[in-house]
């Protein structure tokens, strides 16, 4: 089987809510990210066999395949079709998936995957609610085959997150201090440069919008909690975003012919469910799966990116792994930098492959929750 190379990863800025990205067409937010990785590789763009897209709330100018939207709209020929993935939190990780194994499978030689979300202007689970004139608010109430296996109560997340925080007994207050460090890290990855060469700058905007220089623990604890007597808070919960990543993926046949110069190997894909209540557990068996699949240790990993969705989704899973972390979301996570759902896979697939490059580690490894009680898991080699 051909092997799957990563030739090119950006990504725009992370807009805050309502932020400098909010104003911004989504289909051009995914073209910036697209253009740039074909120019900056110097491919024919007319070789591109795919571009796949993730991304969430489909509706508007999100909906109608923004994938195909967004390629022509960066110019690509119109030879070029485009797909439009929803895996929920994971959509952009699962397109990078889906383009490794098209290119492994010989099918494909290059496909740009990526991910693209405007929550300012389609907020979490509005398509929920475009639904209401059709008679259905949620995706699950009257599913005779659903109501029998899970009763007829809606799923939350925020619960989900509430219940691991209390199953593997992670405190208010230590969810606290991991958020803090959170903004900490991205603040000064920034301050540092470590985002400069991923960040593809648009719309007058240059760095992330998310990591609040002003957090502290006493701000941290004097939030509301999102359920009562629960322990999570807004500042321990993911932030409402914008952007839009895009990465080139290619195999050899492809690397030889255009003369590209690989940066990561795909070493290893995942994908895997567990329960769908609780909804946010799955990364958790979901790495020990790929590890165990791909025989390695996570002591063999040099840098993971859990995704931020909540802090106890990755203090969990940490503690189940026995993961170190220093290297856990190193440059921060989802609680600093943002969560635009449909790009965040791909926006920290691109962050990981530059801490890769930036630290000379060899394997990264990336997992988020995804509604549904799903989980992707990444492994890259840096080559």
């Amino acid at each position: 089987m051909a092997e799957a190379y990563i030739v090119d990863a950006v990504r725009t800025p992370v807009g805050k809510r309502n932020g400098g990205l909010a104003g911004v067409h989504p289909a051009d937010m995914g073209a910036h990210v697209i253009s740039a990785v074909v120019s900056r590789t110097g491919v024919d763009p007319a070789a591109i066999d795919d571009v796949v897209i993730g991304c969430l709330d489909n509706i508007g100018a999100q909906a109608g395949d923004i994938a195909r939207t967004a390629a022509l709209a960066a110019g690509l020929p119109e030879t070029v079709p485009g797909v439009t993935i929803d895996r929920q939190c994971g959509s952009s990780q699962q397109s990078v998936h889906f383009a490794a194994q098209a290119v492994m499978s010989g099918t494909m030689d290059l496909v740009i995957a990526g991910g693209i979300q405007n929550m300012s202007q389609y907020p979490i689970l509005c398509a929920f609610k475009a639904g209401e004139p059709y008679g259905a608010n949620n995706p699950w109430t009257g599913s005779q085959g659903w109501e029998a296996r899970y009763g007829a109560g809606l799923l939350s997340q925020f619960a989900g997150a509430e219940a691991i925080a209390s199953q593997w007994g992670i405190s208010r207050e230590e969810m606290e201090e991991f958020a803090l460090r959170s903004h900490e890290r991205a603040l000064q990855a920034i301050k540092n440069g470590h985002f400069d060469r991923e960040v593809l700058p648009i719309a007058g905007v240059h760095h992330d919008e998310g990591p609040r220089a002003d957090s502290s623990l006493e701000k941290l604890a004097g939030l509301q909690a999102l359920v009562p007597d629960g322990r999570l808070t807004a500042g321990l919960s993911s932030q409402i975003s914008d952007g839009a990543a895009a990465l080139l993926i290619a195999n050899e046949r492809a690397v030889a012919a255009h003369n590209l110069k690989p940066r990561a190997r795909i070493h290893h894909l995942t994908v895997l469910g567990a329960d769908p209540k609780i909804m946010l557990t799955a990364p958790i068996p979901a790495t020990q799966r790929a590890l165990q699949r791909a025989g390695m240790s996570i002591d063999d990993i040099d840098v993971y990116e859990c995704n931020e969705a909540f802090a106890s989704v990755p203090m969990a899973w940490a503690k189940e792994l026995g993961a170190d972390p220093d290297k856990l979301n190193p440059n921060g996570g989802a609680i600093a930098i943002g969560h635009p759902i449909g790009a965040s896979g791909g926006r920290i697939m691109t962050t990981l492959l530059h801490e890769l490059e930036r630290t000379g580690g060899r394997y990264g490894l990336q997992t988020m929750c995804e509604g549904g009680g799903q989980a992707n898991v990444t492994i890259i080699e840096r080559l």
